[in-house]
């Protein structure tokens, strides 16, 4: 088994709903982060075996499969190289970079992109449920009596609630960490420390100008305790509003991995090592407390402590999620999220496990870090989780 590494890592800016993305389609999106991502190590993309590609809701633009279409969408790959998407919810990407490792790390491919790409903006939470068929009627639900009879209908607000309560999270904690998502997302922003893994793109403001951005557009930096006390509660819910949740956005992001004789072959220097993988399912009703047992888990398999790592990227689709894996686990804070989450960032969602392992690794480097662990919840009781080691 030869060990892999990630030799290029990249990202658009996150961009909010119905905002300066809005009029890209997904494979031209994803298109131009593939010919970035190659473009920053020189690498001939024919010799890319595959790209495995992160997407949650795969339908109309979004559809066939996008990891293939977004190498035709590219400037720069020749259509020899092939493409398919995976959808594991919200840890899609993540799990594309695990699929690509175990690819490589098994000598059956050399070179292998991982990405994510999700533009909520069109397709948005549910876009795969209630159409219908060629014929008109009912498309059908995947949430069957099967499901519904053992769980209920499915409602991650309702999960962030229970984790809460379960978890002895309050209203006002929730508040201060999702305040403190984008004052960190903010100052990192200010200082830079983004600038190496965006690519600025190209879009269009509210009026429908033409402008480059090469900065998150949903982070807001005025976020007050006061201004998050006057949102809306969430229905079935005591205290979870859009505030404490993260946001509807869009994006791209992709990775290179390549076996270590591959990677000496092409004289490229490594950006990090895989260190270890795992998954695991969970309550599918709580559903959102997955990476409290994957985390474990992936650091058993890597021999590694959470005091060994030096940065931890968990999701924050709501805030009690990161909040107790923090409790839970018993972990520094200080460590945690370091330059802000989905709350702050955006969370679009087939692309947010690539978009954290992008910023993880080029954070690592910036602070000569060695370890980061980085790990998701998912719709339907899910985790992905990867350590990653900087060298």
């Amino acid at each position: 088994m030869e060990d892999v590494f990630i030799v290029s890592a990249v990202r658009t800016p996150v961009g909010k709903n119905r905002g300066f993305l809005r009029e890209w389609t997904a494979p031209e999106l994803l298109g131009t982060v593939l010919d970035e991502v190659v473009r920053r190590i020189d690498l001939d993309p024919a010799e890319v075996d595959d790209v495995i590609n992160g997407t949650v809701y795969q339908v109309g633009e979004q559809g066939f499969t996008l990891g293939r279409t977004g190498v035709l969408a590219s400037k720069k790959f020749p259509d020899t190289v092939p493409g398919i998407s995976v959808n594991r919810q919200c840890g899609s990407s993540l799990s594309a970079i695990q699929l690509a490792t175990g690819l490589i790390a098994t000598g059956t491919m050399d070179v292998v992109i991982a990405s994510g790409c999700e533009m909520l903006t069109k397709y948005t939470i549910t876009s795969d449920l209630n159409g219908t068929l060629f014929t008109g009627a009912p498309m059908g639900n995947p949430y069957g009596e099967y499901y519904t009879s053992k769980y209920g209908a499915p409602d991650q607000m309702l999960g962030a609630q229970l984790i809460a309560d379960q978890w002895g999270i309050t209203k006002q904690a929730c508040q201060a960490f999702s305040m403190e998502s984008h004052q960190k997302a903010h100052q990192a922003t200010e200082k830079g420390y983004f600038k190496r893994e965006i690519l600025p793109m190209r879009g269009l403001d509210k009026e429908g100008n033409a402008i480059i951005r090469d900065t998150d557009e949903p982070i807001r930096p005025t976020t007050t305790m006061e201004s998050l006390d006057g949102l809306k509660v969430l229905p079935n819910t005591t205290f979870i509003t859009a505030g404490i949740s993260s946001t509807i956005t869009d994006g791209a992001s992709a990775v290179v991995l390549m076996s270590e004789s591959k990677m000496k072959s092409l004289n490229l220097e490594p950006m990090a090592r895989v260190v270890a993988s795992a998954v695991v399912g969970s309550d599918p009703k709580l559903m959102l407390t997955g990476p409290i047992y994957a985390t474990p888990k992936v650091l058993k398999k890597a021999n590694l402590s959470m005091a060994d790592m030096d940065i931890f990227e968990i999701n924050e689709a709501f805030a009690p999620i990161p909040l107790a894996w923090l409790k839970e686990l018993d972990a520094d804070p200080a460590k945690l999220n370091v330059n802000g989450g989905a709350i702050a960032l955006g969370h679009p969602v087939g692309n947010t496990g690539c978009r954290l392992v992008v910023s993880a690794i080029h954070e690592l480097k910036r602070r000569n870090g060695r370890y980061g662990l980085v790990s998701l919840c998912t719709g339907g009781g899910m985790a992905p989780a990867t350590i990653f080691e900087c060298t």
